[in-house]
């Protein structure tokens, strides 16, 4: 899905951003232009610009999302599968903090870094919060 966006009518329409790639990029951890920079320069700082490309990636502004969404999918993915060792093996309750504790902490660690960049590649196709090449009023 590509979309092309114009501030005004009277500006000449911005080259289409294809949206998919912009989130698979991101989701890899890699800038949303060029798909070869890196976007974080720590766990969860993203870089102020792409060092390959040079694309401006300070305007983001994930904020809640991405734990938002983080928590969503690690919950999908453990609750099942609490219920299911309960139903299936009854164990004490020791088991079920031995096993569901830490595979939900790994999981959302793990989860949350490449959430952040696909919704930050998002913003970036989609040209939000100054990713159009204007300035966002504040």
């Amino acid at each position: 899905m590509t979309i092309e966006y114009s501030g005004s009518p009277d500006q000449t329409a911005l080259p289409a951003r294809d949206v998919w790639q912009s989130i698979r990029r991101g989701f890899a951890l890699k800038c949303p232009n060029c798909g070869i920079g890196k976007m974080f320069r720590a766990y969860l700082k993203v870089n102020d610009a792409c060092p390959h490309c040079g694309e401006e990636l300070h305007h983001q502004r994930a904020d809640d999302a991405p734990p938002y969404f983080t928590i969503f999918i690690v919950g999908h993915i453990v609750v099942p599968m609490v219920l299911w060792v309960e139903i299936a093996f009854y164990p004490p309750v020791w088991v079920h903090m031995a096993l569901w504790l830490p595979l939900a902490t790994i999981l959302s660690l793990t989860l949350l870094p490449p959430i952040k960049a696909a919704l930050i590649g998002w913003q970036w196709a989609l040209r939000m919060h100054g990713f159009g090449g204007e300035e966002e009023a504040l």
